[in-house]
């Protein structure tokens, strides 16, 4: 046990998990390292090619060392854990699946950004390493630990919601050729390929944190890149992802519907407003041609509708924790804690979402099977 600020800002004598960071770049010192002071995560040392900025981090964030080179870092210090948040090598393809095997095996527990890898192949490397160490891997699938979307997951869970039927996504990106994803897969460094593979992982994540894994792809793109895709599941229901590239990020990017089959449905604006639609009880006279009153029904029968406040200095309505990001490092953090696996954000997702991606290397036009593994 340790005294130290706890989440409510008071001191608490609770433990923590002692963590390096590989890794000193804009987004971990925007949404990553700062997600510590709630967390019970204590930072030991800090890891970056560039000493002086690895120095400059850990003066910051109250680490006591700073490195170079993180084999030096995991042979010197006694961790739990360590978080890598790292970029692309020259090809562009992840940095984390060599950085993440060795920290397995060198006996820590890891928690590293997205992607994890370029290909599931990588990942099921990762996953053996974490299986031969014991220890609990974690991608940061953020999308996953959105309070909004976090919400949308036990609406459409509650017993009188129904079955989800169709799903609805936005998401503001471009579509790769097949012909810039075969060159990528070839090896040739491919920017277009690099971008879908850094941001599909945030629209797939939700779809596979809302539904599971589709058994099928099929889409189409246009000429400027936006694109349509359907997925088919074995529950019997689609989704549809809508690429909107091209479009304004001007008033929300992003926009989830989620319909079921019992006359509800759950709409998600812009990662933070949510709505649960309910049609008002046949019986109180809305039926076609006979209401002439349609303000019917209990507060229980009709929408419902939950947005945060940004009047009052409160966490939730802080970006660490709307965007997921203290989310996600709390439940890692808390995994290794009480000894359990991540309840999500897991590398069997990870492989999922990474599956979805090279699964648009078939090309548009065609059913594209997504459920196997592919030899």
């Amino acid at each position: 046990m340790s005294v130290h600020i706890g989440f409510h800002g008071r001191l608490v004598d609770e433990p923590e998990i002692r963590a390096g960071f590989i890794g000193c770049g804009s987004h971990a010192f925007r949404n990553i390292y700062p997600t510590f002071q709630f967390a019970p995560v204590s930072l030991v040392a800090t890891c970056d090619l560039d000493l002086a900025r690895a120095k400059a981090f850990a003066a910051k964030f109250g680490a006591q060392a700073a490195y170079a080179d993180y084999r030096a870092m995991l042979a010197r210090e006694e961790l739990d854990a360590v978080f890598i948040v790292v970029g692309y090598d020259e090809r562009g393809r992840p940095l984390y699946p060599k950085i993440a095997a060795d920290c397995l095996s060198a006996g820590r527990h890891v928690w590293m950004e997205k992607p994890p890898a370029a290909t599931c192949a990588e990942i099921e490397a990762i996953e053996q390493a974490a299986e031969a160490s014991g220890k609990v891997a974690m991608v940061g699938l953020k999308k996953m630990f959105f309070p909004a979307n976090e919400k949308a997951k036990e609406l459409i869970s509650a017993p009188g919601f129904g079955r989800v039927q169709l799903a609805l996504l936005q998401y503001p990106q471009y579509v790769p050729t097949q012909e810039e994803l075969m060159r990528y897969f070839a090896g040739e460094k491919v920017s277009g390929a690099v971008g879908f593979l850094d941001h599909l992982c945030h629209p797939a994540s939700l779809m596979v944190f809302l539904l599971g894994m589709p058994a099928s792809l099929y889409y189409e793109r246009s000429d400027n890149g936006a694109g349509a895709a359907t997925f088919h599941f074995a529950s019997g229901a689609v989704a549809l992802l809508a690429f909107t590239h091209g479009s304004s990020r001007d008033g929300g990017m992003e926009r989830t519907t989620l319909v079921s089959d019992s006359g509800s449905h759950v709409v998600v604006e812009n990662n933070l407003r949510i709505r649960l639609h309910r049609s008002p009880p046949y019986e109180t006279g809305t039926g076609y041609g006979s209401a002439p009153n349609y303000y019917t029904g209990a507060p229980g029968q009709a929408t419902a509708s939950w947005e945060p406040e940004f009047s009052l200095g409160q966490l939730y309505n802080k970006g660490l924790f709307l965007l997921g990001y203290y989310g996600e490092v709390n439940e890692f953090a808390r995994a290794i804690l009480e000894g359990r696996p991540p309840a999500k954000g897991t590398l069997r997702q990870a492989w999922q979402v990474t599956r979805i991606f090279e699964g648009f290397a078939a090309g548009p036009g065609k059913p594209i099977p997504l459920q196997e593994r592919e030899s």
